[in-house]
């Protein structure tokens, strides 16, 4: 009888763990705004359940959506909070519009994000982002963000591979195809991987915005690599 008690407690244990296991990290979507706000529509998901790591993962987010709203030199942003580059942007459209008042330019900005794959490994994350602040047309432009599971701790592109020159070379050939009829920057020898580049159930996406290597009117350049021909040079393997 002891023992049998014993053993239901070893598997009442384990059953616990294994439930924290699976819910040590969610996602809910949460959107943000302020009092004053009625230029910037921002939709992103925040990272709940461990709080370090989750507080790891949402600094990097809201840094992300803060870098997108800021006007300027990305290096110089003084904003605090989403909040608070919100209220700047509203501000600057204000003192454009004072300075401007016969213009018929509107300021807008509209950042989502999605959470688009998730492992007991790695997590990857989109930032979208649409922002007008005047001129011909706005800009529309994409980030992966891809964090340690672990740690919540951002994932550099380059501790993403194993053999970062196979990889290149796996990348040129898809790269080859997907600007096929398109106009770029790139000459033929010189190819190198973009900034975005993240994990979809689909397999690995690797993203050029907007004037990165092409024109504007090109568009944003991006392409799919399957888990099957991708997973022999990634350090965090995907599903196959």
């Amino acid at each position: 009888m002891i023992k049998n008690k014993f053993i239901f407690v070893i598997f009442c244990f384990a059953l616990f763990n294994s439930c924290e296991e699976e819910l040590k990290l969610s996602f809910v979507e949460v959107n943000i705004t302020t009092e004053n706000n009625d230029s910037v529509e921002i939709n992103i998901p925040e990272a709940v359940g461990d709080m370090t790591i989750s507080e790891a993962i949402n600094s990097e987010i809201n840094q992300t959506v803060m870098r997108e709203l800021h006007i300027g030199d990305s290096q110089n942003i003084t904003s605090k909070s989403v909040e608070e580059s919100i209220d700047t942007f509203n501000k600057e459209y204000k003192k454009f519009m004072n300075d401007f008042p016969d213009s018929a330019q509107v300021w807008d900005a509209e950042i989502d994000g999605e959470v688009i794959y998730q492992t007991d490994e790695i997590i990857s994350v989109s930032i979208t982002s649409y922002v007008n602040t005047g001129g011909a047309h706005g800009i529309f432009h994409i980030s992966f963000l891809n964090f340690n599971a672990e740690t919540g701790k951002r994932i550099p592109n380059g501790n993403l591979f194993n053999d970062s020159t196979a990889f290149n070379k796996l990348a040129q050939t898809y790269f080859d195809t997907s600007i096929k009829d398109k106009s770029t920057l790139f000459e033929k020898d010189n190819f190198t991987l973009p900034v975005n580049i993240g994990y979809t159930e689909e397999g690995l996406i690797l993203a050029y915005n907007v004037y990165e290597i092409a024109p504007y009117s090109t568009g944003l350049i991006d392409f799919t690599i399957p888990y099957e021909e991708a997973d022999d040079y990634l350090v965090f393997k995907g599903s196959k």
